[in-house]
């Protein structure tokens, strides 16, 4: 079981880092440059080369069945859920097979309303210190269920 965080432009990398600790599973923060490393010994740092989606990528062809991956890119989510990760947006939010064709047709249907009106201002709400606490949560019942399944099904039986 591991964690994988797409941490390009992501506001929890902090946060993530403690969570993985405290449950003792390895944290793969992935991104294009930019991150400073970290000194503990199970954040591994990954530097992919530039590129689009090479971060996701990445991550998608990692992340599987009892893992946890967290982060904003829906194509991503998407692709993670299919391989049976548990997925998480920053916000807390889980991403699940209920909910991610819906969120995928959505977030289609939002860019092209943003594509049809080059003059459409504004950008996603701001980042809250609710939004941290509810992924803090979210993230710490995320990885007690994934532990709790990992148990059952490594029983002989």
């Amino acid at each position: 079981m591991s964690v994988y965080l797409d941490a390009d432009a992501c506001p929890v990398k902090a946060e993530a880092e403690r969570v993985a600790t405290r449950h003792g599973v390895t944290l793969y923060v992935v991104s294009n440059g930019g991150l400073r490393p970290s000194a503990n010994p199970l954040v591994e740092t990954v530097i992919v080369p530039d590129g689009p989606d090479v971060a996701d990528m990445w991550i998608a062809d990692r992340a599987g069945h009892g893992d946890v991956v967290v982060t904003g890119d829906i194509p991503l989510a998407a692709k993670c859920v299919e391989a049976g990760a548990k997925v998480l947006k920053h916000t807390g939010e889980p991403l699940t097979e209920a909910n991610i064709g819906n969120i995928l047709a959505t977030r289609d249907l939002m860019a092209d309303i943003r594509a049809a009106d080059p003059f459409r201002q504004g950008g996603g709400k701001g980042f809250t210190r609710a939004d941290r606490s509810r992924f803090l949560d979210a993230l710490e019942r995320t990885l007690r269920a994934a532990e709790t399944e990992r148990k059952k099904t490594s029983r002989p039986g």
